[in-house]
């Protein structure tokens, strides 16, 4: 019995020390591991709101640069955690390379999607806040992350696109120039005074403050329809006042052409009969 005592208490010396260094570095792996992903956040945020104050900085940077900066911070709380445990830096670098290799090739959709976001962020086709179209993909752009883009339609409709289906596409942005023609045709019977109408409509544009003297507007008869000769109306507006500009224009048309004696027509044909004669 005093044997068996002996040999335990042999076993227990032996053991005591290991298992208190394994406890001790478990505990402090795991405290590691909380302030680390505490200070991630923390920071990540602290940069966030830093970056919101440099009104010269472009929105679209901003949470990409956060979220690195975020993300560094946990991969060095992991590397810590790890050192507790004796893993050596150098397995770590070649366990991470190995591991980004596979990684690389059962993902290159999801690579293809940051390196578009990094390419949508270096060249800039589209930033926070304009409205872009891209194929079948439109909408004002709300953000730019590393692997989406995310998009709200002009009815309200959230869209999250990859950002390679942005890439691939070629995009059209309809706010980063400040103005924009504006383009659009007015009818008038075959009758009326083609001359009356485009100085009524003329008039119409530069009675409105919103619509450029430079380049001046203008009108022109553009085609001999079937039905109406059709004259168009064509002025510059800043990109903001686009669409109030051409709702307010095209509803003053109307009345423009009628106070100056033409009329818009209908579309209509002139059928003629023609009676074969008996045999």
């Amino acid at each position: 019995m005093e044997e068996t005592t002996q040999q335990m208490q042999a076993l227990y010396d032996q053991a005591a020390p290991m298992v208190l260094e394994y406890g001790e570095n478990i505990v402090s792996a795991i405290l590691i591991l909380i302030v680390g992903w505490w200070i991630a956040g923390r920071v990540g945020a602290a940069v966030r709101k830093l970056l919101d104050r440099q009104k010269r900085m472009d929105g679209t940077v901003k949470p990409l640069l956060a979220s690195l900066v975020k993300y560094t911070i946990l991969i060095i709380t992991i590397v810590a955690v790890l050192g507790r445990f004796g893993v050596q830096t150098a397995s770590i670098i070649a366990v991470l390379g190995a591991a980004g290799l596979a990684i690389g090739l059962a993902l290159q959709g999801t690579l293809q999607n940051i390196a578009a976001g990094i390419m949508l962020l270096a060249l800039r086709p589209l930033k926070v806040g304009e409205y872009v179209q891209a194929g079948s993909l439109g909408g004002t752009v709300e953000e730019i992350g590393l692997f989406t883009t995310t998009l709200t339609t002009a009815d309200g409709v959230y869209i999250s696109a990859p950002n390679s289906a942005l890439w691939n596409q070629a995009i059209t942005n309809y706010s980063r120039n400040p103005t924009r023609r504006l383009d659009f045709e007015v009818g008038i019977a075959y009758d009326d005074d083609v001359d009356a109408a485009q100085k009524a409509l003329m008039a119409l544009m530069q009675a409105d403050d919103r619509i450029k003297a430079e380049p001046p507007p203008m009108t022109m008869v553009t085609a001999l329809a079937d039905s109406s000769i059709n004259i168009n109306l064509r002025c510059w507006v800043s990109t903001a006042d686009f669409w109030a500009v051409k709702w307010d224009v095209q509803k003053g048309a109307k009345k423009a052409v009628e106070d100056a004696g033409c009329t818009i027509p209908f579309p209509q044909r002139d059928v003629h009969m023609i009676q074969a004669a008996a045999e």
